[in-house]
């Protein structure tokens, strides 16, 4: 194969690899259809990558001309190792999906055996996932989340979820309460698949609400749902969700102590103590910095054994931002909750170190401002400690 000239009208102009499902957008250009539906729908691209024109719609019509050709050209070296493409499936159309959804039923077992069938077309490409939506399949996978048996309920969400809906697919379902309120009741599901998928759909939602501020008071349970899925650790996607839907929550300042209160602070802690994920570390202390900034708050972080230790290991080791984040909840401690053991403690674990350090590197104009900040507002708490280096009173001269 490798001795072998692929013609280059054969290959996808992005992935650089001989196409197996050609198919052409309305610049006139060709390109393999998973490449280009991840440009156009998971990138939200709407110009052409060749010849950067605006695309005047995102339909993908397949080039069959050039996949015959590819096909032949394949049989032809197959001698030389050159394995023949499959043809690829048909896209959906309307007149099908509508068919399939009429002839869906009210019992258990056609339902069941429509929902296997709309997995398996969202599962084939995203022509066939925006498809669905214009045929309505998204209102009929939430009408049987919101009244269907258990399991016929459970697998519509996991495929409502797949079908990665548009904007205004999610706002009709944020307009919805009492789907919100069948998520959160989903979140206390003994199915682990089944309550990931509940706080991803809902957080999906929630990205496209344009009121989120009232999200906790109409459903005072996402708070203690989220904080559980927290604990339960799931699986990435479900903890990356909850965290957030939790930075969306104590956005707002009346949210904060209800979180504190309800033991967010120490959850999180406890997960950040073994987090190697950058992105997740630096929502975690994004979540602290909100809480810490109520009084309630820095009260749990102050209490929690590691809660100041962990904060201060996460400075210059995860990123910029996560060094930002843990100085600004070390900030809020220091100048609202610095009482005389706060402050011994803060020495002696090596909190006022690694702010002597902060001011020594590379890390953020704000960064270093907070951190000297905090050692000058306790200077003299902290200038005789023998757990403060030696240059401590030089660094704040400086």
């Amino acid at each position: 194969m490798a001795d072998i000239q692929v013609p280059s009208y054969f290959v996808c102009p992005i992935s650089l690899e001989i196409m197996k499902d050609p198919v052409t957008i309305s610049t006139g250009i060709s390109f393999d259809r998973e490449t280009i539906e991840k440009w156009i729908f998971s990138h939200k691209n709407h110009i052409c990558p060749i010849t950067k024109q605006p695309l005047s719609d995102v339909d993908l019509t397949p080039n069959v001309t050039l996949r015959r050709l590819i096909q032949s050209w394949c049989t032809l070296h197959a001698s030389h190792g050159v394995e023949r493409l499959p043809t690829p499936k048909a896209p959906v159309t309307k007149p099908q999906l509508l068919t399939l959804l009429a002839d869906a039923g009210t019992t258990p077992q056609t339902q069941i055996k429509c929902l296997h069938r709309l997995r398996s077309i969202a599962s084939t490409n995203q022509t066939n996932r925006i498809c669905m939506e214009k045929s309505g399949a998204a209102e009929f996978l939430a009408a049987l989340v919101l009244g269907a048996s258990v399991e016929t309920s459970e697998e519509a969400l996991t495929i409502l979820y797949s079908l990665k809906l548009s904007e205004s697919a999610l706002k009709s379902l944020a307009s919805r309460s009492e789907f919100i309120a069948c998520l959160t009741r989903l979140m206390q599901s003994p199915s682990y698949e089944s309550r990931a998928y509940a706080v991803m759909m809902l957080e999906s939602i929630t990205e496209v609400n344009d009121d989120r501020s009232d999200l906790l008071n109409s459903n005072p349970l996402i708070l203690f749902e989220l904080i559980q899925i927290l604990k339960d650790q799931i699986c990435r996607k479900a903890t990356k969700s909850a965290l957030k839907m939790l930075i969306t929550i104590c956005a707002w300042g009346r949210n904060r102590i209800k979180a504190a209160e309800a033991g967010l602070v120490g959850v999180v802690i406890d997960l950040l103590l073994d987090s190697s994920d950058k992105r997740t570390s630096e929502m975690m202390l994004t979540v602290l910095d909100l809480v810490c900034q109520c009084a309630e708050g820095r009260a749990e972080l102050v209490r929690h054994g590691a809660g100041l230790a962990v904060v201060s290991k996460k400075i210059l080791r995860v990123s910029q931002l996560a060094s930002e984040r843990a100085v600004r909840v070390l900030h809020s401690v220091s100048k609202f909750s610095a009482t005389a053991p706060v402050l011994q403690e803060m020495a002696q674990i090596g909190v006022v170190a690694k702010l002597c350090l902060v001011l020594q590197v590379e890390c953020g104009v704000k960064t270093k401002m907070r951190a000297r900040d905090i050692l000058k507002l306790h200077a003299r708490a902290w200038r005789n400690s023998s757990c403060v280096p030696n240059t401590f009173v030089s660094l704040l001269r400086s």
